[in-house]
């Protein structure tokens, strides 16, 4: 089994385990050997693939519906809409902070006013309308739907054995890997490493399990090092530094330049290489 189990994010629905490992897998191993010397072999490194747990059995088609304002829920997928454009605002001096946009009275007026002005900054440029609102859907459906997350956390699983040490975990998939190592103490995996991570984001964290107590989250199983890197461009992370949450993890940042959160980026960058490194010396 791998040493090394990287934790894909949200939008790799149509992709699978081999197709995302010929660009995790180097890139991993690029970053490793840039930022510590180290040579890993390919097999050192798994992708644990969850993507697919998102469509019905004979449903995956190769677009999503043309979803707009009236199809973002009211409630987690509303206010996770809020908090990407307050994150916006903060970050790009071309986004309109949420307070200033005089659509607070009817949700999909507010929705359609985030849509717009989100579509326009650096961040979220590239997304359409209907990517945008599929992320969201994603994000809730595994924050709350148990068939969801179970595939999701079973798929980590798979890929964990005797040689495992480190599990690398971007975006979302840092929500999936931080629960299934909650749910596995006894697993060897020493090191644990999120890369644009929202685990710290309130709208999250109050719905991971297990639940925090008194505002502290539980440590991941019997993880040794908690490594979290962030791209303070990084919308998806709105939350940087997850120590005042979850206590002893190192929080680094580092740059992506012109794409933040990106997964490839994020396992190339020096840093990240060190970190995974560490946890295999």
């Amino acid at each position: 089994m791998a040493q090394v189990v990287v934790v894909h994010g949200i939008g790799h629905q149509w992709s699978g385990p081999a197709l995302m490992g010929q660009d995790v897998g180097p890139a991993l191993r690029d970053g490793v050997r840039l930022g510590a010397g180290l040579r890993l072999e390919e097999d050192a490194v798994a992708c644990a693939f969850y993507g697919d747990v998102f469509f019905e059995e004979g449903t995956r088609s190769s677009d999503v519906p043309p979803w707009d304002e009236y199809d973002v829920d009211e409630g987690f997928e509303a206010e996770l809409l809020e908090a990407w454009w307050q994150a916006g605002a903060a970050l790009d001096p071309g986004v309109v902070p949420p307070d200033e946009s005089g659509t607070r009275a009817l949700l999909t007026n507010r929705v359609r006013a985030a849509l717009d002005v989100l579509s326009g900054s650096r961040f979220f440029g590239t997304y359409s309308d209907r990517m945008m609102v599929f992320a969201l859907k994603q994000v809730r459906r595994y924050m709350n739907e148990p068939v969801v997350w179970q595939a999701a956390r079973a798929r980590v699983a798979e890929e964990i054995g005797p040689d495992t040490r480190v599990v690398v975990a971007h975006s979302l998939g840092s929500v999936v890997a931080y629960e299934a190592l909650c749910e596995h103490p006894e697993w060897p995996v020493t090191d644990f490493v999120t890369v644009g991570s929202p685990l710290g984001l309130s709208l999250i964290f109050n719905r991971l399990s297990p639940l925090p107590r008194e505002g502290k989250g539980a440590w991941p199983g019997g993880v040794a090092r908690w490594t979290n890197l962030t791209d303070p461009g990084d919308i998806v992370a709105v939350v940087n530094e997850l120590a005042p949450r979850f206590g002893a993890v190192v929080d680094e940042s580092l740059d992506n330049g012109s794409a933040p959160h990106s997964l490839t980026r994020y396992l190339l960058a020096k840093k990240t290489g060190r970190a995974i490194a560490e946890g295999l010396a």
